[in-house]
């Protein structure tokens, strides 16, 4: 990864719309003024719309947080978004209850070998959607079954804001947290 294409602009640079919308980032659940919000802060209004749909996604969905994590993690590894796999692996890992085996599977780009069966019914949507545009009626069926047509919009939203997530952190080259080493290999 090379250098950032957005430098870091520091609290002195912004005018005051950027400073106003980094405060009300930094202000509410994501703490702080990083990962894509680093190049985002450079288009203040687009900062702040695409903060509040990931706020809205990440926690107030209908669908339980190891779901949510599950599907952006499968977002990452297919865009081979470094910095979204290791934001939300530590997410994952730290938050959430899901199994080690799950999490190295996806990031090695494998089917998880044992998932229970609301993690079946989530891979498989986010998998299909974001590989083909759409589930197939069954997987759809089966999500609409257990998370209601709310829980199919967050997951058709949640694959598609941390798609955008993913393509945006990959084409400014926002640095890796703590000079991180790249945790996923290309896929062919």
């Amino acid at each position: 990864m090379g250098e950032p294409r957005f430098p870091t602009l520091e609290p002195g640079q912004l005018d005051q719309h950027q400073t106003e919308i980094a405060n009300k980032i930094a202000g509410g659940p994501r703490g702080g003024l990083r990962g894509p919000y680093l190049a985002l802060i450079y288009h203040p209004d687009l900062a702040d719309v695409v903060q509040q749909v990931g706020e809205h996604l990440r926690f107030k969905s209908k669908l339980p947080a190891p779901l949510i994590e599950l599907a952006i993690l499968i977002v990452a590894r297919h865009w081979t978004c470094q910095f979204e796999w290791i934001a939300h692996e530590r997410v994952a890992r730290t938050k959430t209850d899901l199994p080690d085996e799950l999490i190295r599977a996806i990031q090695n780009g494998d089917i998880p070998p044992s998932m229970d069966d609301d993690q079946k019914v989530v891979h498989d949507f986010v998998v299909r959607t974001i590989k083909h545009g759409e589930p197939t009626n069954r997987v759809y069926d089966a999500v609409v079954e257990r998370f209601g047509r709310q829980g199919v919009l967050d997951l058709i939203a949640t694959c598609g804001y941390y798609t955008m997530i993913a393509l945006l952190l990959n084409t400014t080259q926002v640095p890796l947290p703590d000079d991180a080493a790249a945790p996923l290999r290309e896929m062919i």
